[in-house]
């Protein structure tokens, strides 16, 4: 694992894990934006999630899982009828490919069931690492981290790593957060990314975890400016934790991060520098 320069793994952890609790405050209701009812669905909703949005896969899919309800449906399917519904998420005839050869693994391999291990799931056509986990985290209760686009982001500008590979990504959060939290984590940051703290221009003076982000003032500061890039439900908030409003133990937590006036990105409003937590304080939080 990988921290950012001056803070030791220790004060990493406590960070890290206190931006999950105010994020856990901030998007009570987090949770997996494919609609879905089966295993088997969610596993083909995620498939046809690459390049697309999940508001435009759960258009596509409405229609689609009242046609095709079973493995033995899709790997059947017509395949130009099947590219024809599949049009609109992009990639159409790799996707169709892709859903009609995993259907037919499942079919021939597990008796048509989505199977409930990582090593099993990779095993099909099409999925890696980050669609066996949103299946295994959503579909059946167990822990997983989701890397995509926005959680890769994310723990990189938290500075929770450095790692651009996903897989390595992964590894490092698991480091750092307890087991039990991992699908909730992901879905958390996943909203955070998706409604405050954007690639382009994130909601800087709006956004919880300002006083223990590295990447402080990367995107607007000012409260009001801020509070109207924000999307979803966030931009019906109308009292957000602001930048100089979080409460003492966020500032209590921040006085155990790095040096930020040193880091190349700016520190947080607020931080104390130059202090970090030595190895002899008792365990994360």
């Amino acid at each position: 694992m990988t921290v950012a320069e001056g803070e030791t793994p220790l004060a990493l952890t406590r960070r890290a894990r206190r931006m999950q609790r105010v994020l856990a405050d901030r998007y009570p209701d987090a949770h997996c934006e494919l609609d879905f009812t089966t295993p088997l669905e969610l596993l083909i909703a995620t498939v046809l999630s690459a390049q697309s949005t999940d508001k435009k896969v759960n258009e596509v899919t409405a229609g689609l899982f009242r046609q095709y309800r079973t493995a033995a449906d899709f790997a059947g399917a017509d395949r130009e009828q099947l590219e024809t519904i599949l049009k609109p998420t992009g990639f159409f005839r790799a996707k169709t490919e892709s859903v009609m050869k995993l259907s037919a693994r499942l079919v021939e391999d597990f008796g048509g069931e989505v199977p409930n291990r990582l090593d099993k799931l990779v095993t099909l056509p099409g999925v890696g690492r980050k669609t066996a986990n949103v299946v295994l985290g959503n579909a059946f209760g167990v822990p997983g981290i989701t890397v995509d686009t926005h959680l890769g982001r994310l723990s990189r500008r938290f500075a929770w790593t450095v790692k651009d590979d996903p897989v390595d990504v992964e590894r490092d959060l698991m480091a750092i957060f307890p087991r039990k939290d991992w699908t909730m984590m992901s879905h958390r940051v996943i909203f955070h990314g998706r409604r405050t703290c954007f690639a382009r221009k994130p909601a800087c003076g709006a956004c919880p975890v300002a006083k223990l982000c590295p990447s402080y003032g990367e995107g607007e500061t000012d409260p009001v400016k801020a509070a109207k890039l924000l999307k979803g439900s966030m931009a019906a908030v109308g009292s957000l934790p602001a930048v100089g409003q979080l409460d003492q133990a966020d500032v209590e937590a921040a006085q155990h991060t790095v040096d930020l006036n040193a880091h190349p990105t700016g520190g947080g409003p607020g931080i104390e520098t130059g202090s970090v937590v030595s190895s002899s304080v008792g365990g994360p939080a």
